[in-house]
């Protein structure tokens, strides 16, 4: 099911209750990225997409999106790190990963803001795997 990215028009506003998942659908990734040191951000948004996949159309929405970013996103900081480790890929490695971290930052935080205010985020660059 697609949300358009405006406010969700017609429809009745979102419960609280919808709005505090979806927002956490969004920071659970950079918050599980913590706690792992970066290797499991895609463990978040999983558990939100499996507790609210049958009760929420919009906090389904929001951990799919999530998901799918990290994942598209993990696959980018495994390349950076295969490139740190090769001689000349120094040069590159570092700067793509300050570069996905900031990008992959933003992100998150811009569906939390979405989230918290009602409205739908679609995050770019996402292989869909969740939907």
């Amino acid at each position: 099911m697609s949300y358009p990215t405006q406010p969700y028009a017609g429809q009745p506003a979102l419960s609280s209750q919808d709005r505090t998942a979806s927002v956490l659908a969004h920071l659970s990734a950079p918050i599980a990225a913590v706690l792992s040191l970066g290797w499991l951000s895609m463990v978040g948004p999983l558990i939100v997409w499996f507790a609210y996949k049958d009760r929420s159309p919009a906090a389904r929405h929001a951990a799919a999106g999530a998901f799918n970013f990290n994942l598209s996103f993990w696959i980018l900081y495994l390349i950076s790190w295969i490139l740190i480790f090769s001689v000349i890929g120094l040069i590159v490695g570092v700067p793509l990963l300050i570069v996905i971290f900031v990008v992959a930052a933003w992100c998150h935080v811009k569906g939390a803001i979405r989230a918290a205010n009602g409205q739908p985020y679609e995050y770019p660059w996402q292989l869909r795997v969740l939907r």
